[in-house]
């Protein structure tokens, strides 16, 4: 089996105008058994004190790698199969963020990676409920980026 060492693709996401600090990043690897790990951090997210657990946010691939302010050009959730939601192939697992902060790594064997580049990662404010069509109910767009294949040095 190959093992990849290095990611295929990367987002640098950015936050919206009500949340200009927050700031992260993504890296996307292609599996060799089919799918793509996905390795998101993520900084200055907004947040409320909760206890000990954190707060979860939403966390998708939309159709369109536009992340012009506010974010409303990223289109719906990726879902070339017409499913219904949360059977979309960018529904991801939430988000867990912990007073801002959040770092997550998730497999997903719903999308390769040549199909999500130029597409968008976006970061919701609130946790998708997995139920709601057509998209889960997560909120406002609070983080964008687009998924390139333009990495920049990787260690």
């Amino acid at each position: 089996m190959k093992h990849y060492l290095h990611p295929g693709a990367y987002a640098e996401i950015s936050g919206n105008a009500d949340y200009p600090s927050l700031k992260g990043t993504a890296y996307f690897y292609p599996v060799s058994s089919g799918g793509v790990l996905i390795e998101t951090e993520v900084f200055d997210l907004p947040y409320e004190k909760v206890p000990p657990y954190g707060q979860f946010y939403g966390l998708h691939i939309h159709e369109t790698g536009d992340c012009t302010l506010p974010f409303d050009k990223t289109g719906s959730h990726y879902n070339p199969g017409s499913l219904p939601h949360p059977e979309h192939a960018g529904d991801l697992p939430p988000l867990l963020g912990n007073e801002g902060y959040a770092y997550s790594v998730v497999y997903t064997d719903r999308v390769e990676l040549p199909e999500i580049i130029e597409r968008s990662l976006i970061i919701h404010s609130a946790p998708d409920d997995f139920t709601t069509q057509p998209s889960g109910n997560s909120g406002v767009k609070i983080g964008c980026g687009v998924i390139t294949e333009k990495i920049p040095f990787f260690h």
